[in-house]
């Protein structure tokens, strides 16, 4: 009964997503005491929606109506694994085989994993990525292909510096900007000020702060791995610059030229949109973007202690030293 009730509310919300809000309906934007949309809250942007536009929906930016409630259907039933992989890129009958996971035994992740809103598509688009219209990443310059096969030149199991920073818990690839979906523990807050805006996320390994004063980058000269971000309001949607990368950042494979646009824009009592534009000359064609719903939902959020009892990194390690003394 509680999870035809489930499947219930992820109808709804689905439903809220692929259809813009009502004009009828009685909503006013909430606003802090100085005015601006108050967007502080607990907020998700989990979604199966791909980044990128599978070979499937070549040609079709959205849904139909019945493709998106064929897939919710599917992906609200019994026991779908919330990181099956790929869904939209499989023909029906491979969609049916692949969202359950195949052997739950060590760790069910349809039940460790639930969330209390059901992980939905994030509307009718077939792609996360709006621009360029057919919704893939624009082509990379010869430059980042070469630094990419440099970049895998250098991973390896010989230490610690090695391995990928978010398997040493310094930085993950989701946190941003630009913010993604992550696997799992996807829920944040936000937290306005005066002068600050904050998205603390529970997967992640710092909150974001973020003044929104309208205030100069940092110098150029100074690098951070998650750049330097300063916001200001567009009317009622918060526009947030960042820049000063490093070359470890690697967004989608970036250099530290990377330069992030994002904008927040509160449309509902609850759902933000949440979109973001790329450009990175060294690395790519073009510029792009996308966007993602976040969607109220509930708290609390809980500490995500990375390091704390993990013995992944040694356990990786030793593993490739016992390989080498044992090669098969």
């Amino acid at each position: 009964m509680m999870r035809f009730l489930a499947a219930g509310l992820f109808a709804l919300v689905t439903a809220s997503l692929v259809s813009p809000p009502s004009s009828a309906a009685v909503w006013t934007v909430p606003r802090t005491p100085d005015g601006h949309p108050d967007m502080q809250g607990i907020w998700t942007m989990h979604t199966f929606t791909p980044l990128v536009r599978p070979a499937r929906y070549a040609n079709q930016e959205f849904l139909t109506d019945k493709e998106a409630a064929e897939l919710t259907a599917l992906l609200s039933e019994e026991d779908v694994d919330p990181l099956v992989a790929g869904v939209f890129a499989l023909s029906d009958e491979e969609r049916r085989k692949r969202v359950k996971q195949d052997d739950p035994t060590h760790y069910d992740n349809a039940m460790w994993l639930a969330t209390p809103h059901l992980k939905p598509l994030s509307s009718n688009r077939t792609s996360l990525i709006y621009d360029p219209p057919d919704g893939k990443i624009p082509p990379q310059t010869p430059e980042a292909r070469q630094r990419a096969a440099a970049r895998r030149a250098l991973a390896g199991f010989d230490s610690y510096e090695n391995r990928p920073m978010q398997e040493r818990c310094i930085i993950w690839s989701h946190e941003g900007p630009p913010m993604m979906p992550p696997p799992y523990d996807d829920v944040m807050q936000i937290i306005q000020t005066r002068d600050h805006f904050v998205v603390y996320r529970e997967l992640a390994t710092a909150p974001r702060v973020i003044p929104t004063d309208g205030r100069p980058h940092i110098t150029p000269r100074l690098r951070q791995l998650a750049g330097d971000s300063t916001a200001r309001w567009a009317g009622d949607t918060l526009i947030v610059d960042t820049t000063n990368f490093t070359d470890r950042t690697a967004f989608q494979g970036s250099s530290s030229a990377l330069h992030v646009v994002e904008r927040f824009t509160r449309v509902g009592e609850d759902r933000i949109i949440y979109q973001f534009t790329v450009d990175d000359p060294n690395t790519w064609t073009a510029p792009w973007s996308a966007e993602i719903p976040l969607l109220a939902t509930k708290g609390p959020l809980f500490e995500y202690a990375c390091h704390e009892g993990n013995y992944g990194l040694p356990n990786i390690l030793s593993g490739a030293r016992y390989s080498e003394k044992n090669p098969r």
